[in-house]
């Protein structure tokens, strides 16, 4: 005679399935539509993405520390892993980006393909709730001490596409 649900999952057997969370659909101009607080996906974007501390640290309107929340969230935890050398957090030494070693380094077409390995690899690392589709660097062509690290990503739990642009400068060695 079969076990009911109830039983399997006591025993650790089975899990209950749950239904698939349906996707918001796209404006029609090609952009991500803003979703309403009532729509039953935005309550599983904000558990999946979370909130944080805002980078650089403010005080909101009430007096509290502020916070970002959804994509926003995501954009901030992007630029702080790309900001932060490995050995400045004190308890996490492995924590962050290797374009940091890249810092004195000639901007050649090696040195790029190093930072888009390094900017890949850090992403992957330490942010797991986003997809590197795409990572561009290049130079400026009027500031040869500035690159733009392009990337493009995708959100895993809403397959929303986003990109963004992390301006990086390097330091010309002397003599």
């Amino acid at each position: 005679m079969p076990e009911t649900e109830s039983a399997l999952v006591k025993k650790g057997g089975l899990a209950p399935v749950r239904a698939p969370v349906r996707l918001p659909a796209r404006a029609p101009s090609g952009g991500a539509r803003q979703p309403a607080q009532t729509e039953p996906w935005a309550a599983s974007l904000a558990s999946f993405v979370g909130r944080g501390f805002s980078f650089p640290m403010r005080v909101d309107q009430d007096g509290s520390i502020g916070l970002t929340r959804g994509t926003e969230n995501l954009d901030a935890s992007v630029r702080v892993i790309l900001s932060t050398a490995p050995g400045e957090r004190l308890m996490r030494p492995q924590f962050g980006c290797r374009i940091w070693d890249l810092l004195f380094e000639p901007v050649n077409f090696n040195t790029l393909g190093l930072m888009d390995q390094a900017v890949r690899d850090a992403i992957l690392q330490w942010e797991p709730r986003v997809d590197v589709t795409e990572v561009e660097c290049a130079p400026d062509p009027q500031d040869p001490y500035l690159v733009h690290i392009r990337i493009a990503y995708r959100v895993r739990d809403t397959n929303d596409r986003r990109n963004l642009v992390y301006p990086f400068y390097v330091i010309p060695r002397e003599g």
